[in-house]
């Protein structure tokens, strides 16, 4: 059904207000971003790095390094502060107001919100967990209308960590394209694909507009380092509406940003070798549990599993409280017999984090 937008000024991210303020505990498995990567590892040289930049839209050797990486012209790319700008600058470019936008669920709360902030009458489509959390183009039939203006969509699925093919995703395209949509694609979890060939879903369709960043997949957070790739005249509209929003980006960021993409192979490498050591002890966790039930990942960063022993927001309560462990509450994706756990922090902290995890499970199935 659609929902009309509230007044803007009452909009905000609950997810993220509660990321910012009450996600914090001394395991901390409500993260989904790799282990900070050092910048002591980083070839960078004090003398290499400069305050002010030439100016202009986008640093030109940024711009020129983001189309390598995704195989694209550099006119079609857009640099934005984190996928988060990414995202805001895609709505902003896509969506009027009261246009029609079709959204996943569960779905990555922001995305919601910043579509709602738009303007937009928001409709959404289910991702079923009893179908593996796939993306089911029959479903998007059931809900696009004549008034879609955009379909958006988090590959690998934000929150439960599910890859959407290409064939997929190229269908998806079809029937946005048979009433006028785009396609969102946010792909900023997709770079933990690191054994896999991938490409973006900017390249299977002219109504495709994908975002992504460094931030999930690399620890590199704090460059803020995120691209939009869209159709060149659509990249052009986002610059001129990024005057009204991010302007320039510090240019300390864009040089430590070209400078990780030059060694992008050896931070892969160091994530991928972190991630796989998680995800076995994330596999021991769920082997272990009868009331959990999961989806099994090889790959990403993120975990979305139900609890089948009593209410999730509960569990989530007595971990932080008692264990001193968080995770995501379900809740924030449409999904809250579920909770998110991240497993892209330090190892000793995920395995001690996992291990109060089971001790809170067995805690809550004795009372049950």
């Amino acid at each position: 059904m659609s929902q009309m937008s509230p007044q803007r000024r009452e909009i905000r991210s609950a997810y993220i207000e509660w990321a910012t303020l009450r996600s914090k505990a001394r395991y901390n498995l409500a993260m989904s971003d790799v282990l900070a990567y050092p910048l002591s590892d980083l070839p960078v040289r004090i003398e290499d790095l400069e305050i002010a930049g030439p100016g202009g839209y986008g640093y030109q050797p940024l711009l020129e390094r983001l189309a390598i990486k995704g195989g694209i012209p550099v006119q079609s790319v857009v640099s934005a502060q984190g996928t988060s700008m990414a995202n805001h600058l895609a709505f902003a470019a896509l969506v009027e107001p009261n246009d029609e936008v079709l959204i996943e669920e569960p779905a990555y709360e922001a995305l919601v919100s910043t579509a709602r902030y738009f303007g937009a009458r928001v409709r959404r489509f289910p991702r079923q967990f009893e179908s593996g959390f796939q993306l089911d183009p029959r479903e998007i039939e059931r809900a696009i209308t004549p008034r879609t203006r955009l379909i958006v969509v988090t590959n690998l699925h934000n929150p439960s960590g599910v890859r959407t093919p290409d064939a997929t995703l190229r269908s998806v395209g079809d029937i946005a394209r048979s009433v006028g949509a785009h396609v969102l694609v946010d792909e900023v979890y997709l770079e933990a694909c690191f054994d896999s060939p991938r490409q973006s879903a900017f390249k299977l369709g002219s109504n495709f507009v994908s975002t992504s960043s460094l931030t999930k997949a690399y620890g590199l957070s704090g460059l803020r380092c995120g691209w939009i790739f869209a159709a060149p005249e659509l990249a052009q509209r986002m610059w001129r509406l990024n005057d009204l929003f991010g302007i320039a980006a510090p240019h300390v960021a864009e040089l430590l940003s070209v400078a990780a993409l030059d060694h992008l192979p050896q931070i892969a490498a160091r994530a991928k070798k972190q991630i796989d050591t998680n995800r076995v002890q994330l596999k021991s966790l769920l082997d272990s549990r009868k009331n959990l039930l999961a989806i099994r990942l090889d790959a990403g960063t993120i975990s979305f599993p139900m609890l089948t022993s009593g209410p999730a927001d509960a569990f989530c309560q007595l971990l932080r409280e008692k264990y001193d462990t968080s995770v995501v509450p379900g809740r924030f994706f449409d999904a809250p017999e579920h909770f998110r756990i991240g497993i892209g922090g330090d190892t000793e902290n995920v395995r001690e984090g996992l291990s109060r995890v089971a001790t809170a499970l067995e805690e809550l199935s004795t009372k049950g």
